[in-house]
Order: structure tokens, then sequence, then C-alpha cells
């Protein structure tokens, strides 16, 4: 879009003459969606119908043979005596068979436009015309053109050769686009050669006009450059191909009559009823500029860091997540660890030994645990008790029952039959070895109550 307030104009030989205010028009917004989706159905309805004949491939006088001849059920060509008797007739898989779904005349060839839709693309293409970047992006050659968009003098309308409109097209600089434009014109390949189509070539100047006083006769034979009144500005003319940025030199009356054609965004269009250039949907289109400037920065809030999502971990299985519950499981692993080492470390002690053929070294744990059984054995031994007969039993009483054991083993054979456990836990509980350990408690018991007798007897005699 252009945004300069005003657009100079030149002469013939490329010298400034004077200043015109800039169409409005250079100012709509460029939308080339719109533009594609226009030019393509422009390109549509300028399509003639074509069709193949309504009878071709069934001209024959073929009918099917039905079932029971083991060959497809096909419409087969009638008679005998030739090669085509017998053959297959009609099916697009035949030969001479009709086309499938052969083409008809009366197919969907022309596309509906809305008026403001092809209003809107031909203003984005006129707007788009006065943008040298995307001028150059079409591949034009502009580098020596002092100004885009160009506009001329009305003098330009008035010359009559072509040899004086070449001279003002170098002139003006745009003698190097034609001559490129010239440098691509080619006999064109195919049918299209002998149906009036036969030289191709790339796009140069598009010249619009306001009034022909023989400008039309002395650029129409001008490779590469067409022409165009500016009441009858076409979109396949300012945008060939649906590629913005044509390269467009407009007289000075044609670019002023631009503004009664199409209007602005305020003011209605004089030449068309109830028309009016669109509003752009943004007043500045540089998007950062706007976000990256002080008004806007200065209401937004400040980034702030998004909190990651806390991700729980299960106690039992893993070990991060038991010490930070249980910090004393840390204490724990390295001690099992050392065990696990210690133990190690003995295994091998012993391995080793073994090969060496030298007894096998005990552990001081090993050590520790057979003291303590020893010990807890003696213990044991020493604070036994056992009842007879819901009593404690004394040494004697134990020396005594020794010879009832005696007796009790020479039972009858049926007494010891009826219960035979009493035996079992008779020998058990009067053997030899225990009785000397029962008669060794009851003289430690006797000792200290001997001594508690005297220590209260001192007491008293105190």
């Amino acid at each position: 879009m252009a945004s300069r307030p005003v657009v100079t104009v030149y002469d013939l030989e490329g010298k400034k003459v004077s200043q015109i205010k800039t169409p409005a028009v250079f100012s709509a917004p460029i939308r080339s969606d719109v533009v594609n989706t226009v030019h393509t159905f422009m390109r549509f309805n300028g399509r003639q119908a074509y069709a193949v004949k309504h009878m071709a491939g069934m001209g024959h006088s073929a009918e099917s043979w039905g079932t029971g001849r083991a060959v497809a059920r096909i419409p087969r060509v009638s008679g005998s005596g030739t090669a085509r008797a017998g053959q297959a007739a009609f099916g697009n898989m035949c030969r001479k068979g009709r086309m499938f779904a052969p083409t008809k005349t009366w197919r969907k060839w022309h596309r509906k436009i809305a008026v403001n839709q092809r209003r809107y693309a031909t203003v984005s293409a006129i707007a788009a015309t006065a943008v040298p970047a995307l001028v150059m992006a079409r591949g034009h050659a502009i580098g020596q053109v002092a100004e885009i968009p160009l506009v001329v003098d009305d003098a330009l309308e008035s010359i009559t050769k072509t040899k004086a409109a070449v001279a003002a097209l170098k002139a003006l600089g745009a003698g190097a686009d034609v001559a490129k434009a010239k440098a691509t014109r080619t006999t064109r390949s195919g049918v299209a050669r002998m149906r009036s189509r036969v030289h191709t070539g790339r796009k140069s100047v598009l010249v619009v006009f306001n009034k022909d006083n023989g400008i039309v006769k002395a650029f129409r034979n001008i490779p590469g450059v067409d022409l165009c009144n500016v009441s009858r500005l076409n979109l396949l003319s300012l945008a060939p191909g649906a590629t913005l940025g044509r390269f467009v030199v407009f007289t000075k009356s044609a670019a002023e009559a631009l503004n009664t054609i199409y209007g602005s965004v305020t003011n209605m269009a004089a030449a068309k009823k109830g028309y009016h250039l669109p509003r752009s949907v943004m007043a500045n289109a540089d998007l950062d500029r706007i976000i990256n400037s002080n008004e806007i920065q200065s209401v937004l809030k400040f980034k702030s860091n998004p909190t990651k999502a806390v991700k729980h971990f299960n106690g039992l299985t893993n070990f991060k997540a038991r010490v930070a519950l249980n910090p004393y499981a840390a204490v724990v692993r390295k001690a099992e660890m050392a065990a696990q080492l210690r133990a190690k470390a003995v295994r091998e002690a012993k391995l080793a030994a073994i090969k060496a053929g030298k007894p096998v070294p005990r552990t001081a744990s090993e050590a520790k645990k057979k003291a303590a059984t020893a010990a807890s054995k003696k213990i044991s031994a020493l604070t036994a008790q056992w009842v007879i007969n819901g009593k404690t039993a004394t040494a004697e009483e134990l020396k005594a029952a020794q010879f009832d054991v005696k007796k009790f083993k020479t039972l009858s054979k049926q007494r010891v039959a009826k219960n035979p456990r009493q035996v079992v836990k008779a020998e058990k509980v009067f053997h030899p070895k225990r009785i000397a350990a029962f008669e060794a408690i009851a003289a430690l018991k006797k000792a200290s109550v001997n001594a508690l007798k005297r220590a209260v007897d001192a007491q008293n005699k105190l």
C-alpha cells in the first residue's frame, strides 16, 4: 500500500513535471486470497464449451451373447467372416468404444462471482502495483524506474508511432523490462500453435490510459506490453496468473480518474453506486512494532513463571521418595550396604581358606553368638523350675522321684499303652543330669535364704 501523500508526474523524457494527490485506491488492503479466488473463477468463465460427439463409439451393430459361452457379457459386433465380428464394442475398455463418462456441452462451465468480491480483488491488484517490493518479486526489471507507481503526462496518450512509444518507455526507465519480455517471445508448442496462438512470452508493462488518441496503435505491437482503459481495469491484466505486482504505467488523467471510479474508504465512488473502498483490518500492518510499543507494553502483565506440576512417587518403590518421608531410611540403606560388603568379605575369606586347606575362620559375630548360646544354656539350667503335684520340687524330692521313675518304667504294659506319653515326659523331666542341676539351684536358694536371715539378724541387733 502506498502511503505517500502525492505522486510525481513525469514527461515523455523522464523529467518531473508536476505532482498529484495519491489516489486512495493505492491504500486499499491487499488480499492475495481474494485475488486468487476471483482470478480462478474469471479464468473459468473464459472457457469455451467442448464435448465429444454424443454417438462416438456407439455406432456398432453389437449385442451381448449372454451367458453360457464362457466369455464376457460385453456387447459384441454381429456378423461373421471378418476379424471385427465378435469383437467387444461400446465399452470404454473396448477398441473403438466410447470414452468413460462422455463430456457434455451442458457442463457447469461458469462460476458466479459476487460484484463486491470482484471489485475487492481489482482494488487489491491496483494497490499491489504501487508496492515496489511486489513488483520486483513478480520479476519486473524496475531498477531504472524513478518512482512506483509511475505516472506519466497525458502526452503519452497522443503517441501514434511504435518507435516513439519505445523511446518513451526507455526514457521512463522501463526499457529493461520491455527488453526482458521481448527476449522470452518464442513459438508456442502444441496444437494451440494452429489456433491463432502462435507465440508465447512473459508480461511486461501495462499502460493504463483515459482516452485513446493513438496510444493503442502505438503500443500494441511491443512484445509483452498490454493496454487497458482506466474504466475497464481487469484483474486478468492487473495480476496475470493471480500473481500480484504488475508493472503499470498510468497517464495523469487515468490516475486522477481512479478516485472517481473507486472512491475512498469514507467517500462513495461516483462511478459505482453505493460503493466505497474496503477498510483495512489494521491501520498499521507492522504488528511487531505495535506489540513492542510503549503503549501496549505498559499495560501488559509480566510473564509469570508457570509452576510445574509436582510428580508424586511411590515411597515403597522409589528410594528418594522414601528418604523424603523417612530420613532414617538412608541410614538403614547405608547399614545394609555395609553389612553386604562385610558378608561379601567373609565369603571371600572362607572360600580362600577352603581352597588353601586351612580352617575356616570364624567371624566376631559367630564367636559372640556361640558365647551367648552357652550363657543362655547356663542361665536356663540355673533358673529352671520343675513342678511336681503343683509345687516346686526340692532336691530331696527330685532324688526320690528318680526312683519313682524307675518304678514308672516297670509298670505294666497295659498302663504304658494307655498313656505312652507319660513315659517320655518322665524321662525328660527326671533325667539324672537335670536332677543335678536342680540340686544346684536348691543349694543356691538355701544359701541365699541363710544370707538373708543373717542380714536380718544383724539389722535387729543394731
